[in-house]
């Protein structure tokens, strides 16, 4: 199958890794468990593209974590399309890491893989302070909210990957996303103009600390007592 012509757009000279990195799950996708039988015909624009055109929300040189990056998306493409980020890939998956250090070396890409989950204390540890995280099929927002963005610096974000409903997600997970230290989310579209169908994102930024214990401050978020301490 031939690429779309947005691929072009999106991916620039790097094309040729784009293709590649089509191909690769093209050949082993669905034998290996990364996709579905029906996704081969619409890898470009489903997955790939549909990835990569978040970079525009990213700002150069920044570090990003791709939480639950399972085929690699969107990490993949995003550090197809943007080779100036610090791009680290967190899987919990064994046969999946295998999979995202192959395409790395195949690619020749200059991205991390850690394997773990999000909520893990050494994982935390180990990659805290990031300036972005992404998720893409992951999980709802309550539990990315609770997970992702005890791994920004604050003022990071977190860029959720959803559909159609991302909006009545938001609504519905705002105190939990509030209680896990994140600010109040929108939904953007990425893509307009080069993709028939934009990328919708949910935006939260970290803007304080994880609250957990009794107390309440008068915009109704629990606090600890070392937090009333300070």
């Amino acid at each position: 199958m031939t690429e779309p012509a947005a691929a072009r757009v999106v991916f620039g000279d790097r094309l040729d890794l784009a293709e590649r990195f089509h191909e690769m799950l093209q050949e082993h996708g669905i034998r290996r468990g990364l996709i579905g039988p029906r996704e081969l015909d619409r890898l470009w624009e489903r997955h790939l593209l549909n990835s990569a055109v978040i970079a525009e929300l990213l700002p150069p040189n920044c570090r990003v974590l791709d939480v639950g990056s399972g085929a690699g998306l969107p990490g993949i493409p995003l550090a197809i399309a943007r080779p100036d980020l610090n791009l680290t890939l967190l899987e919990p998956m064994a046969r999946r890491v295998a999979w995202l250090q192959e395409v790395i070396t195949e690619l020749e890409l200059t991205v991390e893989v850690v394997r773990g989950r999000a909520e893990e204390g050494p994982v935390r540890e180990r990659l805290a302070d990031q300036d972005v995280v992404t998720a893409r099929a992951v999980a709802p927002m309550e539990r990315l909210a609770k997970w992702c963005l005890p791994l920004l610096r604050q003022g990071g974000r977190l860029l959720a990957m959803k559909g159609e409903s991302a909006t009545e997600e938001l609504e519905r997970d705002a105190a939990a996303i509030a209680a896990a230290g994140g600010g109040r989310g929108e939904v953007v579209s990425c893509g307009v103009g080069a993709l028939e169908v934009p990328t919708t994102v949910v935006v939260v930024e970290r803007v304080a600390a994880t609250r957990k214990a009794s107390g309440r401050r008068r915009d109704g978020v629990r606090r600890t007592r070392k937090d009333r301490g300070r």
